[in-house]
């Protein structure tokens, strides 16, 4: 396939492509650079701190002490980190607060939890995708050990309240996490701002390869490993860390940070008129999520009378998705639109565009002409 006969790639919530910068980064690591970093001899030290470094890198990015991040395998393994982990350490709270719509790297955890004997409460959200804090605030109880909702939605883009919803639990003696996978690097992410006490990170949601992600956790917040072995990571996750990945979360963290404003205003224009157009060549269109707080690159729409799946299908000039790629697959409409209150048949309908870094004007024109030809042609 070359690179003229390549779809335009629409998918960056499900993966980013890996920016040269943060491969120029990573390459010393997979050659020159081999060793272990726990070992005390120069090719160990090399390696160390190149970790550090990182550290330091996406600690930066999301204004923490360095000390509070540990990094991890991705998303998927924070979450449990930050939820199963927490559990552990506290068993005499057994309360956790969630959403409805949040992805299987939280909502498996709750579920196994629940399994063991805790409560688990999912909160609805309304028809922009969002909780809301009142509704979190009745729910509390001196049971309650966490609330954990994702900062941003992988499928719709929607932002929540976070803030207010670390001045909820902080009152009841709680803690919050949020699953910022999909905002680091996309929006400004400040743990010390919104008083949050566990973050988690992919690293492949912002440039950096897969594989890698972080977990922030807050000095002073008691928290157990989830796997068994040796005491990397400060005893937290155990493993020879992935010092060439690790080594690419930090560059891609370096890039987020000095990049973020510029690139954001940019791909929000382009993601605007994307909008713009299909709405001047298909009657009916409807927007999913909320139209102004969500992430500046996500569109998620309802095409009438066709179903997602079958449009993306016949529409080969892009590369784009339903919704999450880590959720069941299947012909059903997305459960996350179903949670917003949207009708079953019209949900199913529902397509995620999804804009990135390599993404020009050009690519957004041909794009829109495919999807409404492709629409007028099976509708």
């Amino acid at each position: 396939m070359t690179a003229t006969s390549r779809p335009i790639y629409l998918d960056h919530n499900a993966s980013t492509p890996v920016l040269p910068e943060v491969r120029d980064a990573m390459l010393p690591y997979l050659g020159e650079h081999f060793g272990n970093p726990s070992s005390a001899h120069p090719y160990g030290r090399k390696m160390h701190q190149a970790v550090e470094q990182a550290r330091q890198q996406l600690a930066a990015l999301v204004d923490c002490a360095p000390g509070e991040i540990y990094f991890t395998s991705g998303g998927t393994e924070s979450n449990n980190l930050a939820i199963r982990g927490l559990a552990a350490a506290n068993p005499e709270r057994r309360h956790i607060i969630t959403s409805v719509i949040e992805h299987p790297a939280t909502l498996q955890p709750c579920l196994r939890l629940e399994r063991s004997g805790y409560t688990i409460d999912r909160v609805p959200v309304d028809g922009t995708g969002r909780v809301d804090p009142d509704d979190i605030a009745r729910r509390m109880s001196a049971q309650t050990l966490l609330v954990t909702i994702m900062h941003a939605n992988s499928e719709t883009g929607t932002l929540q309240p976070i803030h207010a919803l670390s001045g909820i639990t902080r009152e009841a003696g709680a803690l919050v996490h949020t699953d910022a996978a999909q905002s680091v690097g996309k929006v400004p992410v400040s743990v010390r701002r919104e008083g949050l006490d566990l973050l988690s990170v992919a690293g492949h949601k912002l440039y950096a390869p897969q594989g890698v992600g972080a977990l922030y956790v807050r000095s002073g917040v008691g928290i157990n490993p989830v796997l068994n072995g040796a005491a990397h990571e400060k005893g937290l996750r155990p493993g020879t860390e992935n010092v060439a990945a690790i080594v690419g979360l930090g560059q891609a963290s370096v890039i987020a940070l000095r990049e973020m404003a510029a690139e954001g205003k940019r791909v929000s224009s382009l993601r605007d008129r994307l909008w713009e157009k299909l709405q001047q060549g298909i009657e009916g269109l409807e927007l999913n999520g909320h139209p102004e707080l969500r992430l500046p690159n996500t569109l998620n729409i309802r095409f009438p009378r066709v179903h997602g799946n079958a449009l993306l299908d016949h529409c080969t000039a892009i590369a784009a998705s339903t919704g999450s790629a880590c959720h069941e697959s299947g012909a059903t409409a997305s459960a996350v639109i179903l949670a917003m209150g949207v009708e079953p048949d019209k949900a199913a309908g529902s397509v995620r565009l999804t804009l990135g870094r390599a993404n020009t004007r050009e690519d957004i024109d041909r794009a829109a002409e495919a999807l409404i030809r492709s629409w007028r042609q099976l509708s």
